[in-house]
């Protein structure tokens, strides 16, 4: 049987991971409990044949309903083979998902960054645990920098402390650009100043492509899923001493939309 792949989770970093394999020869569908027009909602469809699932939903909640509950991949698709974790979670509820799949089921987390923009350019940077080799073909469709990490959760351990750097550079890069307004410092020239200074950061470089960066803090947005990431980390915190990941999470809560000058 041809492997069949499906993307569970088609928004805006799904849409461009499943396009990209498309692009690149393989026999991909896309799923999303979302009426989208170019994936389907049906899952009976969706897990027919399917060989390989890549998991992009938002959370803890979704990654249960997609798995075990509301759409059951697990038990209903006959001829799965393995499961690719994208979406960011909790290292110890992905670990803890061995015990929860059957064992015929391959794992692999292979968590990812770079935001809509390299998702829709096919250069996201993947960040592996377990048996990754096996589908480095599919992650080299989708990016352009594959780390392997360890064992299984390893890659999500990474990732979770990389958006923890990424949180604090949102948090603080957006501080400095509203100190400066209050000053009268242009926002161009500051933002190009610090791409050449040591206050360089991901976000500051890719403030006018990062489709997010003026936005407020909102639950659903993807400003509010970097408090969810934070969150994640905390769960594999070493000690008690968790006060300056708080205030990150609290100052990313605080953040106002911002307007273009």
């Amino acid at each position: 049987m041809a492997d069949i792949i499906g993307v569970a989770g088609c928004g805006r970093m799904g849409m461009g991971m499943l396009r990209n394999l498309q692009q690149a020869g393989f026999n991909a569908r896309g799923f999303d409990v979302r009426p989208l027009s170019d994936v389907g909602t049906n899952v009976a469809t969706f897990v027919d044949g399917l060989t390989t699932l890549i998991t992009v939903v938002r959370d803890i909640a979704e990654t249960d309903a997609l798995l075990f509950d509301d759409q059951a991949v697990v038990t209903r698709a006959a001829h799965l083979k393995q499961i690719i974790i994208c979406s960011t979670l909790s290292p110890i509820y992905v670990k803890g998902l061995r015990d929860r799949v059957p064992e015929h089921i391959t794992l692999i987390d292979a968590p990812m960054s770079g935001a809509q923009i390299k998702a829709d350019a096919g250069t996201l940077t993947f960040m592996t645990g377990g048996p990754a080799d096996q589908v480095t073909p599919l992650l080299q469709a989708m990016g352009s920098q594959i780390h392997q990490m360890g064992g299984f959760g390893a890659g999500m351990t990474a990732k979770v402390l990389n958006n923890l750097l990424a949180a604090s550079h949102t948090a603080m890069t957006r501080l400095v650009l509203d100190w400066a307004n209050a000053e009268g410092v242009d926002e161009s020239r500051l933002l190009a100043l610090i791409n050449t200074a040591s206050g360089q950061n991901w976000f500051a470089s890719g403030f006018d492509e990062i489709e997010f960066a003026r936005d407020g803090y909102a639950p659903e947005n993807t400003i509010g899923i970097l408090v969810k990431d934070v969150g994640s980390a905390l769960d594999i915190a070493p000690d008690d001493d968790i006060t300056l990941p708080l205030a990150v999470q609290s100052a990313i809560r605080g953040l106002k939309p911002r307007r273009k000058p």
